[in-house]
């Protein structure tokens, strides 16, 4: 009965990270006489598991320098996350219910990026079906050179006039203009959507 007992405990033995317990051995024949009449069993060994992990997913919760930011989801080893990031507090484990939440996120701020893309497209199609926009400006002397320049503010000033619209001046990029005819005048409504508007110099 008692060896029956320690069988029983052995089987269920707690298995361990990293390790992982051998199954029960057979019995082996002995040609020693045993004091009950039982047959012998070899003991109970341990041995390192190869499975274990050697890189975790983790979501660093501060600036960690040469590894990244805050936030930043990577892969690291996991001694490394073991003994050092996750001891001081600079990453968490990336759970699948944080996973999930960072996919979620990442299409939502997806679909806000294609949104504001999206709408720079509709301004600059509005834009450059406007036509052309003319600027008046005082001839300087004889042929077709006028006095000053054309500006940025210009160009804001003249688009506000004709289709209400609002563009950043900053974003605005105008020829040198020397006299009057036709130029092209850029304006960089995103960083993917640049409209081309014409503008005609005419003098007074």
């Amino acid at each position: 009965m008692a060896m029956a007992n320690t069988m029983a405990s052995t089987a269920l033995l707690p298995s361990f990270d990293g390790l992982r317990a051998q199954a029960p051995c057979q019995k082996i024949a002995s040609s020693a006489p045993t004091t009950s009449g039982s047959p012998a069993y070899q003991p109970l060994s341990v041995v390192a598991d190869k499975r274990v992990q050697k890189r975790r997913q983790v979501i660093l919760t501060e600036d960690v320098e040469y590894l990244g930011k805050t936030g930043a989801l990577l892969a690291v080893k996991t001694g490394y996350f073991r003994n050092f990031l996750y001891p001081t507090g600079k990453a968490k484990l990336a759970t699948p219910e944080i996973l999930k939440a960072i996919r979620k996120e990442e299409d939502r701020k997806e679909e806000e990026r294609k949104a504001v893309k999206a709408e720079a497209e509709g301004v600059a199609r509005l834009l450059q079906n406007a036509g052309v926009f003319t600027l008046r400006r005082k001839r300087g002397g004889q042929g077709k050179q006028i006095f000053g320049s054309v500006t940025s503010q210009d160009i804001v000033d003249i688009i506000r006039a004709n289709t209400k619209q609002e563009v950043d001046k900053r974003e605005v990029t105008v020829p040198e203009v020397r006299e009057i005819g036709q130029y092209v005048v850029e304006i960089k409504l995103h960083p993917e959507v640049i409209a081309q508007v014409k503008i005609n110099v005419v003098g007074q």
